[in-house]
């Protein structure tokens, strides 16, 4: 047991860490918000584009949305760090890693979004058509708050699952809470920083997780 404090539980090296690894969490805080405002904020506009039902551009949305779905987030990162440089794009770790995440996560909103439009019956398309309203009225006001509704409980889950990519933008050298960790428990030949880093993790992601709760049980007592 003194062993396992020793290694994991160092108050000595946790005080010394703790600074950086809180800097560390400011960066991936703010990763984890951008990736979601990204990601579900353009999944939605790309859902509602495909309601306009023009071929060719649903065609490159559902390819869009098919390789973002398929590909590891991990490799993403790497590939807009990496190769948008290429073709003249240079991008800081921060917003590579926003960019690759919030990518991968539009695709799963997209088909979420689109999943609730198609739910909703075809009987209210109608009768907002027998009242006069054109089609942008008919979407904005009485298709998407319902579809957004029915999105709810499986986009939450999955916005929290690919935030947790954060952590992998240490890839791109992108000083986040577990970059710092690791960096710490390299110069300190004790874990004890990752047990910290561990900690922050659930310090964000616990309070994330019950207000996903809560919102998704909001929107099923509203239908």
């Amino acid at each position: 047991m003194q062993q396992l404090v020793e290694n994991y539980f160092n108050l000595a090296i946790l005080s010394r860490s703790f600074p950086e690894l809180l800097r560390g969490f400011g960066v991936t805080v703010q990763v984890a918000i951008a990736t979601i405002v990204l990601g579900v904020g353009l999944g939605l506009v790309l859902a509602v584009t495909r309601a306009f039902a023009i071929k060719t551009v649903n065609a490159l949305i559902v390819v869009y949305v098919d390789l973002f779905r398929t590909l590891p987030q991990l490799v993403v990162i790497i590939c807009v760090y990496f190769a948008l440089p290429y073709a003249g794009i240079t991008l800081s770790p921060f917003a590579a890693t926003v960019l690759a995440l919030g990518a991968v996560l539009s695709a799963f909103a997209t088909e979420a979004f689109w999943a609730g439009i198609l739910a909703i019956p075809r009987g209210q398309w109608d009768a907002a058509h027998s009242l006069g309203l054109r089609f942008l009225p008919i979407i904005f006001k009485v298709i998407l708050p319902q579809a957004i509704r029915l999105a709810i409980p499986l986009l939450t889950n999955r916005a929290i699952a690919i935030t947790k990519g954060t952590a992998l933008g240490t890839a791109v050298s992108l000083p986040e809470v577990l970059g710092a960790a690791q960096s710490a428990t390299a110069i300190a030949a004790n874990p004890s920083p990752l047990t910290l880093a561990a900690a922050f993790y659930l310090l964000f992601f616990i309070p994330l997780v019950i207000a996903s709760r809560r919102l998704e049980a909001r929107y099923l007592v509203a239908r």
